[in-house]
């Protein structure tokens, strides 16, 4: 990617966080982004001056037909897609926010989602599975030394009662600082999540000891140079998680998806099947919409 390009993705990823997205967002987008500028180059298209409405129907066709790397035999899925749209409507965005007013307007194009196709989807595992893999922990990394083997451990349990037991997305997740964490009025806040909502979650008894335990015999006593809780890297974490499943002995759990979401929507499910209203769920899970919680009502039904 030429050097004008990469300024211009670099000052795109500012421009977001001044606008208060996530940090997850800002990553997810200037990625996409400059997958859209090196295409450009692939066309003959070295500044954005002569970026024309048409070259960006042109590039949102390539994508709807471009081979899924990942998945041989498939296209990039529907949100796949979207997302990619939309992070290229906020660099058109940018670019006349910037004074390039000959730039292509945002196209606010996005396919349709497939409601069922979605909920097919989504993956869940039971309340039963998911103490089989918390009973699980103790046996992972066995290799390692004592103080790296516990370090681990603790992990582990924190994933657990971040992901699963406050529903968080792995974003929120790493952001959980320990001022966030309130043990008298037993609640967890999430500032700026999805959508730049700030929420409060409120801790089980399970969580609460689970906190209490991890910040104040184990977090409290390591050296980082940042007061999050979770010591971790972003891609350690379903790492983490993928030797978990591993190591446990039970078939149909080591055949399930297991990732940081996949929690979330586990506890989402429970939630629902112990007579949590919907609402109080969407509020848990700091949806937009009540539409967005609907679908586990639809999963439980299927």
């Amino acid at each position: 990617m030429n050097t004008n390009y990469r300024e211009i993705n670099e000052q795109y990823a500012v421009w977001l966080d001044t606008l208060g997205f996530s940090n997850g967002t800002i990553y997810d987008w200037k990625y996409r982004v400059r997958d859209f500028l090196e295409w450009l180059e692939t066309q003959s298209i070295s500044q954005l001056n002569q970026l024309t409405q048409k070259h960006i129907s042109q590039y949102f066709n390539y994508l709807e037909n471009r081979p899924n790397k990942r998945r041989t035999g498939h296209l990039l899925s529907v949100s796949h897609l979207n997302h990619s749209f939309i992070a290229v409507d906020k660099l058109l965005e940018f670019l006349h926010g910037q004074g390039l007013q000959n730039a292509p307007i945002p196209t606010n194009y996005r396919l349709p989602v497939d409601k069922d196709e979605r909920i097919r989807k989504i993956e869940i595992l039971t309340q039963q599975e998911i103490k089989t893999l918390l009973d699980a922990i103790e046996s992972t990394y066995p290799t390692l030394n004592f103080i790296h083997r516990e370090q681990n451990h603790y992990q582990l349990k924190l994933i657990f009662a971040l992901a699963y037991g406050c529903g968080l997305r792995l974003s929120e997740c790493l952001k959980i600082r320990f001022q966030d964490v309130d043990f008298e009025r037993k609640t967890v806040f999430v500032q700026k999540g999805k959508n730049y909502k700030d929420r409060f979650i409120p801790m089980s008894t399970g969580v609460y000891r689970e906190l209490q335990n991890y910040v104040y015999n184990f977090r409290n006593k390591q050296k980082a140079s940042h007061n999050r809780l979770i010591l971790k890297y972003k891609n350690d974490l379903n790492k983490m998680l993928k030797h978990l499943q591993n190591v446990c002995e039970n078939e149909e759990v080591k055949q399930k998806r297991l990732s940081m979401h996949v929690l979330r929507h586990s506890i989402a499910t429970h939630l629902l099947q112990n007579g949590m209203s919907i609402e109080n769920i969407s509020q848990f899970l700091g949806h937009s919409s009540l539409e967005s919680t609907q679908i586990y009502t639809h999963l439980i039904e299927k």
